[in-house]
């Protein structure tokens, strides 16, 4: 019986690349959204993965959610936190509602959901959760205290989330992108990305959210069981540790 993958903001930019890799190589997805009905709608059509709408950053929506994933889908083997926002400024600008947003949805998410999922990933001996952090969380960047922040912390749960499941069959692993072709890379100005982001890249690009994508599927895989607490580092040279 195929596996069920559940991946948070799932049908949109990087999300969307990691739900139908997901589906090509067999798994059965659900594909988390927060807001837009409209790209939600149009990715269920492109590619027949069912859609679930709920706010990550809330916990009882999160549980709500997930039960109605297990009852229309399965129960979830797979999880990915890909959800994620931005609201920047300088921290002597950065107003409280910019700090908690962002926290919120990007950091407080993993509690929200990986809680949900766990008890069923003990008992079935078997898991993977994977997070999508950023090169960011890991070198920090200028205007981003409370992105940077919450993507250092991700890689913080990740660690001790996979020394408390070891045993159990489960796998907690991170993935942190550097700057990839996403809309919301897309939309700093382009004399930005030329001048300020790409000479910091030693291949010279953008990624490609594909290329997160395959990360995922390698994590997932049965044969990754030795893999955990693990972070992969996709940047393009950027920042290499």
């Amino acid at each position: 019986m195929a596996r069920v993958a559940v991946v948070t903001g799932g049908t949109r930019g990087i999300g969307a690349a990691i739900s139908k890799a997901l589906k090509g190589a067999g798994y059965k997805v659900a594909a988390n959204y927060g807001g837009n009905d409209e790209a939600a709608n149009k990715f269920k059509q492109e590619t027949g993965i069912p859609v679930f709408k709920w706010d990550v950053g809330s916990y009882e929506s999160c549980a709500a959610g997930i039960k109605r994933v297990e009852a229309e889908v399965g129960p979830v083997d797979i999880l990915v936190n890909n959800a994620g926002i931005t609201r920047d400024a300088m921290f002597h600008k950065m107003t409280p509602e910019q700090w908690n947003a962002v926290i919120t949805t990007n950091l407080n998410s993993l509690f929200n959901m990986c809680r949900q999922v766990i008890d069923g990933m003990r008992e079935r001996n078997f898991g993977r959760i994977i997070s999508i952090s950023s090169v960011n969380g890991q070198k920090g960047q200028m205007g981003q205290t409370n992105y940077s922040a919450s993507k250092a912390g991700e890689l913080g749960f990740t660690k001790a989330l996979a020394q408390e499941n070891a045993k159990k069959g489960i796998t907690v692993n991170a993935v942190a992108p550097g700057y990839i072709g996403t809309e919301m890379v897309q939309a700093v100005p382009k004399e930005v990305l030329e001048k300020s982001v790409l000479p910091q890249i030693p291949v010279g690009r953008l990624g490609m959210p594909d290329e997160i994508a395959r990360c995922v599927l390698f994590l997932a895989a049965e044969e990754s069981s030795f893999i955990t607490g693990s972070t992969l580092t996709v940047n393009g040279g950027q920042y290499m540790i």
